[in-house]
């Protein structure tokens, strides 16, 4: 009987007995018994994404190199290899999907075989639909907030900055306007997206919204900041690694790739990745694959790229910091985030939701915006964008008045440029100090890349 694979082609409507990822998810199973392939399929079929099965570890192990999966169910009794061995052997050369082993026999060395082997569940044969549902279930379950976990514990790392305006962007004035336009346009494409713009204008929050809105929505988005990542430490951030791949390598660990799959990864800052990750990354976009550190095994991945950077990449190309070859692969489609000061009233818009957000945050009351701050705020030049604005309104908030250049003595424009550029300067200077003069901490902490900080320090002579 020749072994089939179900496609994608189903219902998919999520099961409330067994949570919504169940619909969403790929699994594979191997069982050399036909009777109990055709159990698994009629019990899983109807309701995963993708099922495909396989009748021995040679097939399986072809599968696994083609196909992303979430749950493989493996037998452990087959012919030529049995499940306990296939799967350690899997494991010792990049697998990281979770396994539910099944088995007719219930013995204590089995049982702790296959939990060496890496193996999350154990299920006896014969079983019920709903037993078997229920591991799935659980593993899924666990996938999910292990990736969730993670990618939360590496925003909180990259960033210290709290971020208001995650998801939309908010103005009235026609440069916004068409950005609204643009990406309603583009987010429902595979496209690959590059968001170019100065810094603090807001490509997060683009990004956010073009994952939003596209068909990936209920998978997860995955922000990363190249420059904040050490170089040494970058390929394995991204890529993940096995056991012992390098030194303090204790454990294997999926990379960002993977914990964004079915969904978007958004790198931002792509001109600070060093060159030679970019030849890596280049090597992804084309194959859809990532080998992770240490690993005999390419993964296939499935997810969509945006990228951002503040530099002008035509420039860091011809200047040999950044490949011609994958700027080229990456400049598909191109969305521009016009500076504040090109965005006439949103200026106002944004602080007065600054206002109320933050004076709940900080539990302190709100300070009013009246129309000498409203003509300050729109005269202003802000260099340092949507981030110096939101800094100017939690530092009203504190001190419980505008600064000078802010109200009714309001001074001219560049005054209160000068001001917030030396307030800027004494506060990274002063995180700096915190931590004894390491620049990489104190980027970390600012939420900016080293090379800032270097360009600053160089500039106010440092």
């Amino acid at each position: 009987m020749p072994i089939e694979a179900v496609g994608a082609l189903r219902d998919t409507s999520a099961d409330p007995e067994f949570g919504p990822w169940l619909a969403q998810a790929s699994i594979l199973v191997v069982d050399d018994e036909p009777g109990m392939r055709n159990f698994l399929m009629r019990t899983l079929g109807p309701r995963c994404k993708r099922l495909e099965l396989a009748a021995d570890t040679n097939e399986a192990s072809q599968k696994l190199d083609q196909h992303h999966f979430d749950v493989v169910i493996l037998d452990n009794i087959m012919p030529k290899k049995n499940g306990v061995e296939w799967l350690a052997e899997q494991r010792a050369i990049g697998f990281f999907a979770d396994a539910i082993l099944m088995t007719a026999y219930a013995d204590l060395e089995t049982a702790i075989q296959a939990l060496r082997a890496g193996a999350v569940d154990f299920i006896l044969k014969p079983f019920r639909s709903n037993q078997l549902l229920n591991a799935v279930a659980r593993c899924l379950d666990r996938i999910r907030l292990q990736r969730e976990n993670y990618v939360l514990r590496h925003e909180l790392k990259a960033t210290s900055d709290h971020i208001l305006l995650r998801d939309r962007l908010i103005g009235q004035s026609a440069a916004i306007a068409r950005v609204r336009e643009t990406i309603a346009r583009v987010a429902p494409l595979p496209t690959s997206v590059l968001l170019t713009g100065q810094s603090g204008t807001g490509k997060e929050v683009a990004a956010r919204s073009l994952h939003t809105l596209s068909d990936r929505s209920a998978k997860p988005f995955v922000p990363v900041n190249c420059g904040a990542i050490p170089p040494d430490m970058i390929e394995s951030e991204l890529f993940g690694h096995l056991k012992g791949a390098f030194t303090g390598a204790e454990r294997a660990r999926e990379g960002l790739f993977l914990h964004a799959q079915g969904g978007t990864l958004f790198l931002d800052e792509i001109s600070e990745m060093p060159l030679a990750t970019q030849s890596k990354l280049l090597r992804v976009l084309e194959d859809r694959k990532v080998r992770p550190v240490g690993s005999e095994r390419e993964v296939p991945v499935d997810l969509r790229f945006i990228f951002a950077t503040n530099a002008e990449l035509e420039k860091e190309v011809r200047a040999g910091r950044f490949r011609a070859d994958l700027f080229f692969r990456i400049n598909v489609m191109q969305i521009h985030l016009p500076p504040l000061k090109e965005r006439d009233g949103d200026s106002v818009e944004l602080a007065a939701l600054f206002m109320k957000k933050l004076s709940a945050q900080l539990a302190m009351p709100a300070v009013p915006i009246d129309a000498a701050v409203r003509q300050a705020l729109m005269a202003h030049d802000w260099p340092g964008n949507v981030r110096e604005l939101r800094n100017l309104v939690e530092r009203t908030l504190i001190l419980g008045r505008f600064p000078e250049g802010f109200g009714s003595n309001a001074a001219p424009a560049d005054a209160a440029g000068g001001l917030l550029a030396d307030v800027e300067r004494r506060h990274i200077l002063a995180v700096l100090a915190a931590c004894n003069g390491q620049r990489d901490e104190a980027a970390r902490q600012l939420g900016i890349s080293r090379k800032t900080i270097d360009r600053k320090l160089a500039a106010w002579d440092d």
